[in-house]
């Protein structure tokens, strides 16, 4: 396999903005489309308040209608650009591109979005990195390994920018349940992940949170917010489905070693109390925050554990202001603010 000089940036190194896709049909929000709509514009309000926002929109009529409620919440609008394209859903961290440093300029990575392995309506989806990438004007390169297209979402890693990756089992290697790429080892995948993100130590956690859609991202569990710390999820009430797991990952966490060898710092977030719809669980997580470029954005549930979780997150980026932001409307598509959003680095 070729040495490539591709690289991963972390999501706290400078980003030039964030790519985000406007909601335009409401079936991943039933019920809910209209709250979901200003939930989004005060997303994007926050976001351009530090820098720019690539938003994708369905069409021109769309974007006539976007751009007028933008201006009615006072977004400055100067820092949003439109990029005109009709997709099945709005999830770009997983239908964009990945945007890595290869030789220090950008390349975008179009790792095959197949709708989790779980939905059948995501060919829209599947033009997300040509688009984005062309309006980036930088090269795109599709990830294949052995001769064919690899699928994995961006929900389902996260990067220290200096070589680790964090991942799931359940995710990437359940042996029936959305299997994204058949018969593949765990050597296969840290083979992509070295080519293709400059990674060359793999933390592998066990199981995600109950109800999460993706079946493991880890987006939900657990982040780095610094080159070696990792903050990660707890649920308190051992009755709980996912007491388990959780303290199951939080061990792997504490035996685990970056690639320089040395121990992670781990910070544990609590988990907010359990949120339902109808007969699901949603897979609330204070993990799916968002790092900006002078911010974190934290999705939060009208919980008592939200300030914890705020106060926590404010030692981690002591040098960013964090911000909450409600989250419940936007966890009935089951995923909130790092799910629908990538960030594009500098």
């Amino acid at each position: 396999m070729t040495d490539t000089k591709r690289r991963f940036p972390a999501e706290w190194e400078k980003q030039d903005g964030i790519l985000l896709c406007f909601p335009h049909n409401g079936n991943d929000w039933p019920g809910k489309y209209e709250a979901i709509q200003w939930a989004f514009v005060e997303f994007i309000k926050k976001v351009a308040a530090v820098e720019k926002v690539f938003l994708v929109v369905a069409d021109e009529k769309l974007k006539i209608k976007v751009a007028d409620m933008l201006e009615r919440a006072r977004v400055n609008l100067t820092q949003v650009s439109y990029i005109i394209h009709k997709t099945n859903r709005s999830w770009m961290r997983d239908s964009g591109p990945i945007v890595v440093y290869n030789d220090g300029k950008r390349e975008g990575l179009n790792f095959n979005f197949n709708g989790w392995a779980k939905y059948k309506n995501y060919q829209l989806d599947r033009n997300v990195p040509q688009k984005v990438t062309d309006f980036l004007n930088i090269p795109v390169t599709q990830v294949m390994y052995k001769g064919k297209p690899v699928i994995v979402e961006g929900g389902a890693i996260d990067v220290n920018g200096r070589g680790t990756l964090i991942t799931s089992e359940e995710c990437l290697m359940h042996p029936t349940i959305q299997v994204r790429n058949a018969g593949f080892t765990k050597e296969d995948y840290e083979a992509v992940f070295k080519e293709y993100l400059g990674v060359t130590n793999v933390i592998w956690l066990g199981d995600g949170v109950e109800g999460d859609d993706t079946h493991g991202h880890v987006d939900d569990l657990a982040r780095f917010i610094n080159e070696d710390t990792i903050v990660t999820i707890v649920e308190l009430d051992p009755n709980d489905a996912n007491y388990k797991p959780l303290q199951e990952n939080l061990k792997r966490l504490q035996n685990a070693k970056l690639e320089n060898g040395q121990s992670p710092v781990i910070v544990t977030l609590p988990m907010p109390k359990r949120l339902d719809f109808e007969d699901l669980r949603l897979p609330a997580s204070y993990a799916n925050f968002l790092i900006l470029n002078k911010c974190v954005l934290v999705p939060t549930f009208n919980d008592p554990n939200d300030r914890k979780a705020l106060n926590i997150l404010a030692e981690c980026f002591p040098d960013r202001e964090i911000i909450g932001i409600s989250a419940i409307d936007l966890i009935w598509g089951f995923g909130t603010l790092h799910c629908l959003s990538q960030q594009i680095p500098a």
